[in-house]
């Protein structure tokens, strides 16, 4: 049966698209069956797979909406090893419905203040559908001291924050933009080395 990891966050922007496709990808990348949803109306990753090559890694991906998400995991469940679903921002409806099916809600925030307090409002949804979270930093600066006071902020309360944190690279950009994972476009590069492990620790998540 598969590992369904809903990738969440209450504030638009903070990455959720690139870390979904880049764990999926990643997962892809070590053997494993991976299936990517995109549950979110905007359709970032939509598009972003209709840019995918033929030569690409084999990555299932389907756009199911609303009370369509239940039933795509369901059907996914025996045919793939992870199953990542991109979310829609805001608490809202289709949100709630993706962590529902969810075995892990994996939270990603930039390192600032707004995305912490954005962050509450995916923890009371993960919460109350009883949900494990798990936190990782997105978009991280390669100077200054905002994600070293996050992480200190997250430990305080007692919420887990996974060791593969996502650096703010022109490699996750570059490569979202042909619709490819990093460890597709620059297999050797930092970005691939963190996409590999955040897929290594959701692994570690999934035992």
């Amino acid at each position: 049966m598969a590992f369904v990891v809903a990738v969440a966050q209450r504030k638009g922007g903070a990455g959720k698209s690139t870390v979904a496709a880049n764990l999926a990808v990643a997962l892809a990348a070590s053997g494993a069956r991976a299936a990517l949803l995109d549950t979110d109306p905007q359709g970032t990753l939509t598009r972003w797979h209709g840019l995918r090559p033929e030569t690409a890694l084999p990555l299932s991906f389907e756009s199911p909406s609303g009370w369509r998400v239940p039933q795509s995991v369901d059907r996914l469940r025996k045919e793939a090893d992870f199953i990542i679903l991109d979310t829609p921002p805001h608490a809202d409806t289709d949100s709630r419905i993706a962590m529902r099916a969810a075995n892990l809600v994996l939270i990603p925030l930039q390192p600032s203040v707004a995305d912490l307090w954005a962050m509450e409002g995916t923890l009371e949804v993960a919460a109350a559908e009883r949900r494990p979270v798990a936190l990782m930093l997105n978009r991280v600066p390669a100077q200054g001291r905002a994600a070293e006071q996050v992480a200190a902020t997250l430990k305080e309360r007692g919420l887990p924050m996974l060791p593969s944190p996502f650096g703010n690279r022109t490699a996750f950009a570059a490569a979202f933009a042909e619709g490819l994972g990093a460890v597709e476009s620059a297999p050797r590069g930092q970005a691939a080395a963190e996409a590999h492990a955040l897929a290594e620790a959701i692994r570690r998540e999934a035992t």
